[in-house]
């Protein structure tokens, strides 16, 4: 089960474990809440959510807590990067107010990062931590993806998260990261 009621999120994780043939449920679809984010870290917000989940509905569950961290503006959004959009989850405004908040400073190094929280019913959890380097440009382009992926052109690229095929984008994002981590992980705890 993944713990989230993010479409966008859902799909990516849905698309990174298609390979595993786990079919995948959102928290949404079984109609559990979603617990108040009070971390004050990804991992912290992630393991939350994940817990949250697997012990509302006794099952494994996955969680992610993303978002884009700017140096130049003391690593803001950071774990607020959702609450920058409003709570209609307006990222065109959220993109502009990092963009505005960025006017006047060099500096447009940017990173998202994703954490995974895995839990399970019995209270065992692991987070792996997940990040994509960057640059932020103006204006942004692309519509493919999601959140501030228009803004965020990532190391060694000449596209957007926002222009990049999802393959590609999956294939070196930050919650792609994070997922190989975990995957390593499961695989290592199997062989011991």
């Amino acid at each position: 089960m993944i713990a989230t009621h993010n479409n966008g999120k859902l799909a990516e994780i849905d698309e990174l474990l298609r390979p595993f043939h786990i079919d995948v449920v959102g928290a949404g679809t079984l109609g559990l809440p979603e617990p108040e984010e009070t971390g004050a870290s990804f991992e912290a917000n992630a393991s939350l959510k994940a817990h949250a989940a697997a012990d509302a509905s006794g099952l494994p569950a996955l969680a992610d807590d993303s978002g884009l961290v700017v140096p130049a503006l003391r690593g803001e959004p950071g774990i607020y990067s959702a609450r920058w959009a409003g709570p209609q989850r307006d990222f065109a405004l959220a993109m502009r107010t990092v963009e505005d908040r960025l006017q006047g400073k060099s500096d447009r190094r940017a990173h998202f990062v994703a954490a995974l929280a895995l839990a399970w019913p019995d209270g065992h959890a692991q987070v792996f931590r997940g990040e994509a380097h960057g640059v932020l440009i103006w204006p942004p382009r692309g519509t493919k993806g999601f959140g501030y992926d228009p803004m965020f052109l990532p190391d060694g690229y000449e596209h957007t998260f926002g222009e990049l095929d999802p393959a590609e984008k999956h294939r070196i994002s930050h919650r792609a990261d994070a997922f190989r981590k975990l995957v390593a992980a499961c695989f290592a705890s199997q062989e011991s």
